[in-house]
């Protein structure tokens, strides 16, 4: 029998808390046989909640809080007064070494900067990054940062990097994954000297990073590299712009279906192929970003997931708990760009 995994969980976080975290839980209990979780919130919601979606009372315990961070709260303001809040204490749960992964869905701002508070900087990662998993015409690729650092040095792009190929390791058994810097060309005298830098870097680790060269917006999601590398105002931009395209390709293909009876019928009948692009295409299989580069797993879910999106979210947080990603991140660090890094295991 396999270990009992326990993860924590910010019951209150998102726009639809507790209801859809709840229910995503319940979706993960009845797939997984060895996850515990403790769940942190109203007492009185969770445990209603937890009845209806018949979660048994051996799979999880509540831990109950009030106090909940708001979304429009500002990460300051939410450390210095969000001391009791659900979203604090499931972070302290890790810290304290009671579980192995939070999730939640709740402010983002504030999620960050209480994990990078609570649990702490890996040795040899300057800063943490925000990392995402994204749909590609090949397979799914790890892109990073999304929003943690507007600004980062050339030592920041390349820590990104190795977390980036260590995650997608993790979530996908890619034994070599190809990594590529976003740029605003392919061509090796283009972009700020930062990424020229991060770049010369990352070819002398030959053999060790999976290094293609530059990639441009286009590429991403043709595939082109396994991990994207960037900083965070450009890849949080990236990133916005590929949710607007699709959204927009939604609504047009929607509008033109019901303009007249053929198209209704064509509709029918490409009905199967329209169904599997939409499973590949479905943000909410990706759903989970990763703050990556903390000694412990935290995980953000969209503030609009539904329980599916839940689901995955706490999925990926498995994966990743299992996998140990932070001491393999760590041992990458270690092997590839010669940190001296303690020998301290993160539990």
């Amino acid at each position: 029998m396999s270990e009992t995994l326990v993860i924590s969980i910010d019951a209150m976080g998102g726009d639809n808390a507790p209801q859809s975290v709840i229910e995503g839980v319940s979706r993960v209990v009845k797939k997984d046989s060895d996850t515990f979780f403790f769940l942190f919130g109203d007492e009185e919601k969770i445990k209603s909640l937890a009845d209806e979606y018949h979660i048994p009372d051996t799979r999880y315990k509540i831990h109950h809080t009030t106090d909940v961070i708001s979304g429009d709260a500002k990460p300051s303001v939410a450390i210095r007064s969000g001391r009791e809040s659900s979203m604090w204490k499931a972070i302290m749960s890790v810290r304290n070494g009671y579980s192995k992964a939070v999730v939640s869905a709740g402010n983002t701002g504030a999620l960050m900067a209480m994990s990078k508070i609570c649990l702490g900087t890996l040795s040899g990662i300057d800063r943490p990054a925000i990392a995402a998993i994204l749909p590609t015409s090949k397979n799914p690729l790890v892109a990073l940062d999304l929003g943690a650092n507007a600004e980062c040095n050339s030592q920041n792009l390349v820590e990104f990097a190795i977390m980036g190929h260590v995650l997608h390791r993790v979530l996908y058994k890619t034994e070599h994954p190809t990594v590529g810097l976003l740029n605003i060309g392919s061509e090796e005298t283009k972009g700020r000297d930062e990424i020229k830098e991060a770049a010369t870097t990352l070819k002398s680790l030959d053999g060790k990073v999976n290094f293609i060269g530059f990639v441009e917006g286009n590429d991403i999601c043709a595939g082109k590299a396994d991990v994207i590398v960037s900083d965070g105002f450009s890849g949080n931009v990236a990133l916005k712009t590929i949710e607007g395209t699709a959204k927009f390709i939604s609504n047009v293909l929607k509008q033109t279906i019901r303009q007249s009876i053929i198209s209704k019928i064509g509709f029918m009948l490409a009905m199967p192929a329209l169904l599997k692009m939409k499973k590949k295409m479905d943000p909410r299989n990706y759903n989970g970003a990763m703050f990556l580069g903390l000694k412990g797993i935290s995980v953000k879910s969209h503030g609009g997931a539904d329980a599916y999106a839940f689901a995955c979210a706490i999925e990926s947080a498995i994966r990743m708990a299992k996998n140990d990603l932070c001491n393999k991140i760590k041992d990458e660090l270690r092997h590839t760009i010669d940190v001296d890094i303690p020998d301290e295991v993160i539990e």
